[in-house]
């Protein structure tokens, strides 16, 4: 339907080596986009570009590090010379790290809040006056279920997700008051199908001693059911229907609905299944790099 096409348009995404990243940039190419693909993983972002070109798609690739502030901008300043305007951005890169909020060393909440949320903030600040120069646009912000509600383990991850989906709030309330024509989308996906496990940062410290390196990956392919190119659509259907918020699969669904009905009482509740699954043998008899959130 031409209502669905995204001629025309340029769609900027972070991430873009794997996952929810490299499953978006494919569909938003698919429906005619113009795609600017970034990552820290040059090989896994060529492989994108690879398959977005065979769609027929211009695309531009960048190797930046969106914990580095200068990166981003200068990545910014780089897509507007190469293609002359954004019109959608995903700020979709994200990390994540296993462990006790108490416990987990100082260096690694460092470096999962420089990229899951100063990653977003930058990525929303630098691109913004560039969709406002091209007459408007949709910024999307990947939280996710973990934005929703807090877990046991991921104090930092949860964190993080919570406050890109606070500054997402705010933003989106801001340009509104100001009559801009930049919309401003919060993405919660729950469990997809990605590699985030894999590339998790595991710090075994207070009640994570229980849990594994190998049982998290065990119990997160248990229970991710999501696959990221229905992410990608639910994404781009989104930004099409206009929508400040996507809740990506039935587990990010209930889980909205659960802390909504008991703001409090599912704080009682998950500690009992965490500890159940953390009980040696559950996992495996029951059976998060850049890109993957």
């Amino acid at each position: 339907m031409s209502d669905r096409r995204l001629d025309g348009k340029v769609a900027v995404v972070t991430g873009a080596a794997s996952g929810i990243g490299a499953a978006t940039a494919i569909e938003f190419a698919r429906r005619g986009a113009t795609v600017a693909l970034a990552d820290i993983d040059e090989a896994g972002m060529k492989e994108t570009a690879s398959r977005v070109a065979e769609l027929g798609a211009e695309v531009s690739t960048h190797l930046v590090d969106v914990g580095n502030e200068d990166a981003i901008y200068a990545f910014a300043d780089a897509v507007e010379r190469r293609w002359g305007r954004a019109d959608i951005v995903l700020n979709n890169a994200g990390v994540a790290v296993v462990g006790d909020g108490v416990t987990i060393s100082d260096e690694s909440l460092r470096w999962i809040v420089d990229i899951n949320f100063w990653g977003v903030v930058h990525g929303t600040r630098a691109f913004h006056p560039i969709l406002e120069r091209a007459g408007g646009g949709t910024i999307v912000n990947v939280s996710s279920v973990f934005g929703l509600l807090g877990m046991p383990c991921q104090s930092a991850y949860s964190a993080t997700k919570f406050a890109v989906r606070g500054f997402t709030e705010s933003v989106r309330m801001e340009l509104r008051l100001a009559g801009s024509p930049v919309r401003v989308l919060a993405v919660h996906p729950g469990g997809i199908r990605t590699n985030i496990a894999r590339s998790t940062r595991f710090e075994g410290t207070g009640v994570a001693r229980a849990e594994s390196a190998a049982a998290n990956v065990e119990m997160f392919d248990r229970i991710a059911r999501t696959t990221p190119e229905q992410a990608a659509v639910a994404i781009a259907e989104g930004i099409r229907r206009g929508k400040a918020k996507v809740r990506i699969g039935a587990d990010a669904v209930a889980m909205d609905v659960v802390q909504r009905l008991f703001p409090v009482g599912y704080q009682r509740i998950m500690p009992a299944v965490v500890r159940f699954g953390l009980r040696p043998g559950v996992a495996s008899k029951t059976s998060s790099a850049q890109g993957e959130s």
